[in-house]
Parts: C-alpha cells; structure tokens; sequence
C-alpha cells in the first residue's frame, strides 16, 4: 500500500472490509456488536475510493488468544488471498489484547499487502510510526486484562473467606440466599434418597438410579426423569458433604 506523496489510506482506491468483536454473549454486548458493525458498514461505504466488502464478526469470545477466533483467523486467510486492502476495527483490544498476537498478525497482514485501520487509537499499521504505536497501545491492552484477572480472583478470594458461595444458584437440594446455601426441604428428600440408594446398591449403575428415581415419582424440576449426568454431578460434588470446594482451578 503506498502511502507516499502525502496520500493516506482515504485517498486511495481500496477494497476495505471491518473487524468488530464482543468478549461475551450478553445482550447489551450484542447490541454493542451490532452498533459496530452498522457504524463500520457506514463509514467504509461513505468513501467514495473504498469498496465495500462484507466485514468479519466474533460473538462471545476472549480477545487474548487470536487462534481461538474463527472468523479472525478466516480474516487473516481472506487478506492472504488478496479479497481486500484494509481492514477496519474500533481499537487495539477489538483486534487483540496480546502484544505478540497484534504484531504477528500486523506483520503478516502487511506481507499481504493489507493495512489496518484501528479508527479509536487512529494507528495506521502502515505508517512509519505505526508499529510503534501499535506495540504500546497493545502491552496496554494486555496489561488491563492481567488487571482484570488480578481483580477478579481477589474478589473471589474475598467471598470464599466470607463463606458466599460463588458459581450458579442452580444446585439440585439447595437455594441460595445471599450467597448462602438453604437447604431445599422437598428436594433434599430426593438428594437423600439418590444417596442412600448409590451407597447401598452396589450394582446400581446411573441410569438404573434414574429409571429408579422416575419410579418413585421423583423427577426433575421440569417434571422429567433426573439425567444421568446430573446424578453424576451431584454425587461427585461435595457440597452434599458439606464441604465448600471453590478456587480448585485457575486459568
């Protein structure tokens, strides 16, 4: 892309599509997405040198890691088979929040012949300057996800310390009440009794418990025989001990 003689990339006769991502699936996430994609589509078609091409878009997923971005990656593939020039994104973090991934890819991209275009951080990857930019903007990025993360686990650690129980309210024989579990009286009946037959039966296996359990009329809260897996779960899980197990991993 030549960029000389005072020209810049809106001067020039370009194929331009767009990245947009969200990190969640949450609805106001996704409203967020699609104010993108409609501030992109606007703005790429509004230059009159640029030719519009259909954008690119990841729902729900973390900007850490680009290889686990499917249509990132088929970006990356669709520049190398020359489908367009420029490709338009919000910011650093839109594209990636790690450093080496934002320069990998912009180099590779640049081989292509393919410039990007982050419009909040007006980083040109192009320019003289812009993998310096780009670099700063990017161990920035990266540097608010280690904050995030650190954040995060401190909470964590501080509920743990205050007996709340983290994760879903959906536990088989318990409500949560300000993060403390009460016993459910009804459905502890059938806790007990998955229990007391597991223990005691030897040769019973999951689905037997199930048709079992179905006999007794003792069913899900959708009034369908209790899953397998959902046995499994809630013998191997030692809430029913009375032990609270939370920080057994980290990422």
């Amino acid at each position: 892309m030549n960029l000389a003689n005072g020209k810049t990339i809106f001067d020039l006769p370009l194929k331009v599509t767009y990245y947009a991502r969200v990190s969640t699936d949450k609805e106001e996430q996704l409203h967020s997405l699609d104010n993108q994609v409609t501030y992109f589509k606007k703005y790429i078609q509004s230059n009159k040198n640029w030719q519009y091409i259909d954008g690119y878009v990841d729902e729900g997923i973390t900007g850490t890691a680009a290889k686990k971005r499917e249509n990132f990656m088929r970006m990356i593939e669709d520049g190398k088979n020359k489908k367009f020039d420029l490709i338009v994104t919000k910011e650093v973090s839109r594209f990636s929040r790690d450093t080496i991934d934002s320069l990998l890819y912009t180099r590779k991209l640049l081989e292509y012949d393919v410039c990007v275009y982050l419009t909040s951080d007006n980083i040109i990857t192009a320019s003289n300057d812009g993998e310096l930019r780009l670099t700063i903007m990017s161990s920035i990025a990266q540097d608010e996800v280690r904050k995030l993360s650190e954040r995060t686990k401190f909470g964590f650690k501080r509920s743990i310390e205050k007996g709340r129980v983290l994760g879903t309210d959906n536990i088989w024989g318990y409500k949560k009440d300000d993060g403390k579990l009460v016993i459910d009286e009804e459905e502890a009946k059938v806790v007990k009794k998955i229990f007391e037959v597991y223990a005691n039966d030897e040769k019973i296996g999951l689905k037997n418990l199930s048709l079992y359990l179905k006999d007794k009329g003792m069913l899900n809260r959708n009034g369908n025989p209790i899953h397998q897996n959902t046995l499994k779960k809630i013998i191997q899980n030692p809430k029913y001990k009375g032990f609270y197990t939370g920080g057994l991993s980290t990422v």
